[in-house]
């Protein structure tokens, strides 16, 4: 019941164009396919849309829900300290 609400809520505020990237999206990366829906959702219930939403338009929001989610990957290189001496009379 509650797919089928956001279903009905997702084609009153994309138009078909943006519809469909929407659904190709959801193939690929579900999880980011859902954050852009609640975005919209939430958009909508509270009357930030004005008419129907563009295909560019659901470009930008992709944009914007991938910079509040992208996730930063660092390298730490941790070297190994070994125990080594400069002087040759160690034998």
């Amino acid at each position: 019941r509650e797919a089928e609400i956001r279903n009905t809520l997702l084609a009153q505020v994309l138009d078909q164009a943006a519809r469909a990237r929407l659904s190709n999206l959801a193939l690929v990366k579900p999880d980011k396919a859902k954050a852009v829906e609640n975005y919209l959702i939430q958009m909508a219930r509270f009357g930030q849309l004005a008419g129907k939403v563009s295909e560019q338009g659901l470009i930008e929001i992709l944009e914007k829900v991938s910079q509040q989610t992208e996730k930063k990957t660092t390298v730490k290189f941790n070297r190994r300290k070994v125990l080594d001496s400069d002087e040759e009379d160690d034998y």
